[in-house]
C-alpha cells in the first residue's frame, strides 16, 4: 500500500459530502482518489467541489479501475450491505454509514467477509469518536474502578432529534432522481410481519446510534426487558445491563433543537453526556458531572466527531486495527434491535 491511503467515496449526497468528503479531503495520511455516484451531474459537481480526480457511475466500475485502497460507503440503506460486500470482496477496507445492514444475518455475512481478508471494516458510529464521549467514558470507568460515586443505579439514553442544523452552501445538489438497478437486501428480518418492515427500517436507521452508544458505555451486551414502540413518536425500551437497568427514550421534534444524550446515575452522583447536532463541525458533546451539591462542566475543546472518525479510520488501516466501532462489534446492535422488535410484538 502507498504511504497515503487511497480513499474512494461511494455516494455523494448531503451526508457523503458534509460528513465524509469534507473530512477525508482534509486529513493527512490519505487522498480521496475516486468517487462513485449514480447521478452523473451530482458526481461531477461533487468531484469538482472537493477536488476528486476520478468519477465513476458505479462502485463496481471504481473497484475495477483499482484506484483505491479503501471505500467510504454512503448510499441508500438497503443497498449498503451489497455495496460493502462488493468492496470487501475486492480486498478493500470499508467505512460504511450505519446501519451496517438490516438483519443480524446480513451483518454477520459482511463481518465474515472482512475477517477472511483481514480488512479493516468500520461502521459510522461517529458518536463513539466524539471527544466528549471519550472524556465521559474515561470518567465512567474510573468511577466504576474507584467506587467514588457508589454503584450505578440507572443508565438512561434519549434521542429527540430535530432537523440538521446545516448551511446549504456547504454541499452541492442536483434535481436528478436516484436511478433504480442497485442490488438491495431485505430491509427487515423475515420473521417480522411485512406491515412492520418500513417502520423497523426507519427505527433502525434513526435510533441504532443510541443503542450503540448505550452498549458502548455499559461495556457489555444488553438484554431487552421491555419495549413499547406503539407510537412512532414517543417510544421506550428497557434493557438490563446485569447490575443496573438501562432505559432508552426516543422521539422526534420539529426545528433544529437536537436533544440527545446519555445520563448515568450513581448512588452519589450523576454523569451526563449531551450530543450536538451531528453536522455541527467543531462542536463536541458536553460532559457534566454532579457530585453531591457540586456541579462540574468538564472542559472539552472544539472538535468534530466526523473528523475524528475519519482520522481514526485512516489510522486503523495503517496500523491494521479493528477500530473503535468495528463491524464485528456492531453486529450486536442488530441483535438488540431485532430483540427489541420481538419483545414489542410478543414474539420472544
Amino acid at each position: 500500500m502507498a504511504d497515503e491511503i487511497r480513499i474512494g467515496m461511494v455516494g455523494a449526497g448531503m451526508i457523503g459530502q458534509l460528513a465524509h468528503l469534507a473530512n477525508f479531503t482534509q486529513i493527512p495520511g490519505c487522498r480521496v482518489t475516486a468517487l462513485a455516484e449514480l447521478r452523473p451531474r451530482l458526481g461531477a459537481l461533487a468531484a469538482e467541489k472537493f477536488g476528486v480526480p476520478a468519477v465513476f457511475d458505479t462502485h463496481r466500475e471504481m473497484l475495477a479501475a483499482n484506484v483505491i485502497d479503501a471505500a467510504v460507503v454512503v448510499t441508500r440503506r438497503p443497498a449498503t450491505g451489497p455495496v460493502v460486500l462488493d468492496v470487501l470482496s475486492a480486498g478493500k477496507h470499508v467505512l460504511s454509514e450505519k446501519p451496517m445492514a438490516h438483519t443480524t444475518a446480513q451483518a454477520s455475512r459482511l463481518v465474515e467477509s472482512a475477517a477472511r481478508r483481514q480488512l479493516t471494516y468500520s461502521i459510522g458510529f461517529m458518536k463513539r469518536h466524539d471527544e466528549g464521549t471519550a472524556a465521559a467514558k474515561q470518567l465512567f470507568e474510573e468511577f466504576i474502578d474507584n467506587n467514588k460515586l457508589g454503584r450505578v443505579v440507572l443508565m438512561r439514553g434519549w434521542c429527540f432529534c430535530g432537523e440538521f442544523n446545516i448551511r446549504s452552501d456547504g454541499f452541492v445538489m442536483t434535481d436528478e432522481s436516484r436511478p433504480d438497478g442497485l442490488e438491495l437486501w431485505p430491509s427487515a428480518p423475515d420473521w417480522l410481519p411485512k406491515k412492520f418492515h418500513e417502520d423497523y427500517a426507519w427505527f433502525l436507521n434513526v435510533f441504532v446510534h443510541d443503542v450503540n452508544i448505550l452498549r458502548f458505555f455499559a461495556g457489555r451486551q444488553l438484554t431487552v426487558r421491555g419495549a413499547d414502540l406503539t407510537r412512532r413518536n414517543g417510544r421506550i425500551v428497557i434493557f438490563d445491563a446485569g447490575d443496573y437497568p438501562v432505559v432508552l427514550e426516543m422521539g422526534e421534534q420539529t426545528g433544529t433543537d437536537w436533544n440527545e444524550g446519555v445520563e448515568i446515575q450513581f448512588e452519589r452522583g450523576r454523569l451526563t453526556l449531551v450530543f450536538p447536532s451531528p453536522l455541527l463541525s467543531n462542536q463536541a458533546a458536553s460532559v457534566t458531572l454532579v457530585q453531591g451539591n457540586k456541579t462540574t462542566v468538564i472542559p472539552i475543546g472544539p472538535s468534530w466527531s466526523f473528523r475524528r472518525q475519519a482520522e481514526a479510520f485512516v489510522a486503523d488501516i495503517a496500523g491494521r486495527h479493528p477500530g473503535l466501532a468495528s463491524g464485528a462489534d456492531s453486529v450486536a446492535d442488530l441483535e438488540l434491535v431485532e430483540a427489541i422488535w420481538r419483545m414489542h410484538l410478543g414474539l420472544n
